[in-house]
């Protein structure tokens, strides 16, 4: 499995509005529905919320995962945006949030979805990875970063 399987250059934003938590979460589901017309904004929202709710997806060092299920899809699906600014996303270094992947995967699909967020997870563990995301210029180059470093062995 590659990212590029389920992250669309579509679903890539170079420079993300959001300013709270919630914003964040409402823009990344719009950001998904934009590049996959088939899913809902709110059922999005509602999802990544639901998931929130339980413990917050800022996994430190500046990178966020929110994530969750959605019946009704057929594969897996995500969107990945940047805020240049940060938001406090109650990470558990208490850092701001700057890189936010999000991943809706099918309801029963509990392999993929893990598999999906340990390597999201591993690649992102990388500090000049993630300082090359944060200085590139635009959504396009953002998802060329992001495919070159995932096909790393």
């Amino acid at each position: 499995m590659r990212i590029a399987d389920f992250l669309s250059p579509q679903a890539v934003v170079a420079d993300m509005q959001a300013r709270t938590k919630a914003e964040v979460l409402r823009e990344l589901s719009a950001t998904l529905a934009r590049a996959h017309p088939n899913l809902r904004e709110e059922r999005l929202v509602a999802v990544l919320q639901e998931r929130e709710k339980l413990g917050s997806t800022g996994i430190g060092e500046g990178v966020a995962i929110p994530h969750g299920k959605l019946a009704g899809m057929d594969s897996l699906q995500a969107a990945f945006c940047v805020s240049r600014a940060g938001v406090d996303f109650e990470a558990i270094d208490g850092k701001p949030t700057h890189l936010f992947f999000a991943l809706v995967a099918p309801e029963n699909s509990a392999g993929v979805h893990l598999k999906a967020l340990a390597r999201i997870s591993r690649l992102f563990k990388n500090p000049r990875f993630r300082a090359a995301i944060l200085e590139a210029p635009t959504s396009s180059d953002i998802h060329a970063l992001i495919v070159q470093e995932d096909a790393r062995p």
